[in-house]
């Protein structure tokens, strides 16, 4: 076997920094048209969700962008690089996440007419739950996007030379420039424009990669003999890394987290103008996850074939595994000015979209639930100059948390108790597994060979000498070595329990006291046949979508009772038993809910 000889890898030439930048300028070009052309509308609704007037093919974009961040880009093809191809089982996940996202908490937040989905909270228990779960948002966000903003510099500076505070700082000022000037529109559009960028640039990666390692068919072969190819491992261990079991389950739990309740993917399907269309922006973003998630496997294939006989991060070419991918694109296009500068585009636009969402979304929680509860009777004008405001601030903040970022070493009282109750399981078994990380039989990296490269002369060899392994508590081989996908479960389903227990300690709800549109049990996916289940599950609230309700009722009958029934008592009490055609914002010829705050805002 030829010994493979580290290559001479070059930095960014003029080229690469030219491509790097025209999608800095055109993100910024984007903001700045939306800024012209909706300059006269001057609402906090126009800024912060678009009018509600946005249609599913660029919010479909937008999502698809936003949550497939740089970590994604370099993560993904080293996760599957190091340790196989199970990582394609996320599309199991996306599926059930996209299903209860566009099914069960969609129509709830809509129909509600709220901005912040924190507002939910108030609605369903009272205002000190929806301020603490605001909070906690707003300092969960700055801390993630910063990770987000330096990680990859970070990576990308180290393998390529990219200047490295000089992206962390171009990122925070572009991103709070054209969220500022335009808003969500400018978000929406940016994001849809940098998911291009994205497509392209794994696509080029692929094309480039296969090409240079003797075609897929090779590629292919190479990945089965280093078993990189079992993808079913149906072992129920929760402490394993990467099971079916672990992705389809613990994956389902944490992207839902992501998508199900998140304000940033919230914000944006209310923005649609219909519901019917922010469902379909969901299930169209279901394909766009698909599809990048098969170009990151792939790629991540395509890199072990190249550095199979030699792994740059074994051989100490590299310090650390989220620097292969840009290593190994600095290699294949070592001849190519430009395309290296097409690639690094790539991870920075996950980055960007991930940073602009983040600080619209910071933006619009902090100015619906922080300010206009404590000055309610703020005009228009002056609601959307504050908004601007605070995208500035955030914008700052986050940039600065990305410098912080470097200094790190790594990366009603039954709802208000089981709030604490999830964060501090879910912080309890997160700072544990960092502290004891898992033992290697139970993450089962993959094997990676050296075999091929030539040693460096200059290293010596250290001499063997006994160890005394490190003490490591019980619970480091138990709850600490848990799979980190199950970790939103364990937050999800103590918060779940908790609150559960102490409601029924306290007294739990009346279900006739609750309103039928804060309710949108799962029986309506999985029981939607049966009548008497849903019944059941709904646990005494009026149903929404009681369809016998239609039946039992003449049209004259139904028109009687539409003209005794006061919208507002509709809304207050919950007296319709979830008439399509009686709730607020339906429109029959579409047979979908339009923005039932559409009309609310235009008052004032």
């Amino acid at each position: 076997m030829t010994n493979f000889i580290p290559p001479d890898v070059k930095n960014f030439v003029t080229w690469d920094y030219l491509v790097f930048a025209a999608l800095f300028l055109i993100s910024s070009g984007i903001g700045v048209f939306f800024a012209v052309k909706d300059r006269k509308k001057t609402t906090s609704g126009d800024f912060l969700v678009g009018g509600r007037q946005m249609t599913c093919g660029p919010v479909a974009l937008s999502l698809t962008a936003s949550f497939m961040s740089a970590v994604t880009v370099l993560g993904t093809p080293a996760e599957v690089y190091r340790h196989g191809s199970a990582f394609i089982l996320f599309f199991i996940a996306y599926t059930f996440v996209i299903i209860f996202t566009s099914e069960l908490f969609l129509p709830v937040f809509y129909r509600s007419g709220i901005t912040s989905t924190y507002e939910y909270l108030e609605l369903r228990f009272n205002k000190p739950v929806r301020i603490a779960a605001t909070l906690i948002y707003i300092v969960q966000t700055i801390l993630y996007t910063g990770v987000v903003v330096y990680a990859p510099a970070l990576a990308l500076n180290q393998v390529t030379g990219f200047n490295l505070w000089g992206s962390v700082f171009a990122t925070g000022i572009v991103c709070t420039f054209y969220c500022t000037l335009g808003g969500l529109k400018a978000v929406v559009w940016t994001d849809a424009f940098q998911l291009v960028v994205m497509l392209t640039g794994f696509l080029t990666v692929l094309i480039q990669g296969t090409l240079k390692n003797g075609g897929f068919t090779n590629i292919w072969e190479n990945a089965g003999n280093g078993s990189r190819l079992t993808i079913f491992d149906f072992d129920l261990d929760p402490l394993r890394r990467h099971t079916f079991w672990t992705i389809a389950v613990g994956g389902t739990f944490t992207w839902l987290g992501i998508y199900g309740v998140n304000q940033s993917t919230i914000q944006r399907c209310i923005s649609c103008k219909t519901e019917l269309h922010a469902k379909l922006a969901l299930y169209l973003n279901l394909v766009g996850l698909w599809a990048i998630l098969v170009c990151a496997v792939l790629c991540g294939l395509v890199m072990y074939s190249h550095f199979r006989s030699c792994d740059p991060w074994t051989a100490g070419f590299i310090s650390a595994p989220d620097q292969l991918m840009p290593y190994f694109v600095m290699i294949i296009f070592s001849s190519t000015p430009g395309l290296p500068g097409l690639f690094v585009a790539c991870a920075f636009s996950g980055t960007l979209s991930t940073v602009a969402a983040s600080i619209n979304a910071l933006a619009t929680v902090t100015s619906e639930d922080l300010v206009k509860n404590c000055f309610p009777d703020l005009s228009e004008r002056v609601s959307t100059w504050i908004s601007k405001g605070l995208c500035i601030v955030f914008g700052v903040i986050c940039t600065s948390m990305a410098v912080a970022a470097s200094l790190m070493g790594g990366v009603v009282q039954g709802a208000c108790g089981g709030l604490l109750t999830g964060i501090t399981l879910a912080f309890w078994v997160g700072i544990g597994a960092f502290v004891y990380p898992a033992p290697s039989s139970k993450s089962l990296p993959l094997h990676l060979s050296t075999a091929g490269c030539i040693a460096n002369n200059t290293e010596t060899v250290a001499t063997m000498m006994p160890t005394v392994p490190p003490i490591r508590p019980h619970l480091a081989d138990t709850w600490y070595s848990l799979s980190y996908l199950y970790y939103s479960a364990v937050g999800c389903l103590g918060c779940i329990m908790a609150g559960l227990l102490i409601s029924f300690v306290t007294g739990p709800n009346k279900g006739e006291d609750i309103k039928p549109m804060l309710i949108r049990p799962i029986c309506n996916v999985f029981c939607f046949w049966s009548h008497k289940c849903k019944t059941f599950w709904w646990c005494g609230v009026d149903q929404e979508d009681n369809k016998a309700f239609h039946e039992e009722f003449s049209n004259e009958q139904l028109k009687d009772l539409s003209e005794k029934a006061d919208a507002n008592n509709i809304l207050k009490n919950g007296l319709n038993r979830a008439v399509h055609s009686h709730l607020p914002g339906y429109n029959p010829c579409e047979k979908s809910y339009t923005n039932p705050s559409v009309e609310r805002e235009s008052h004032f």
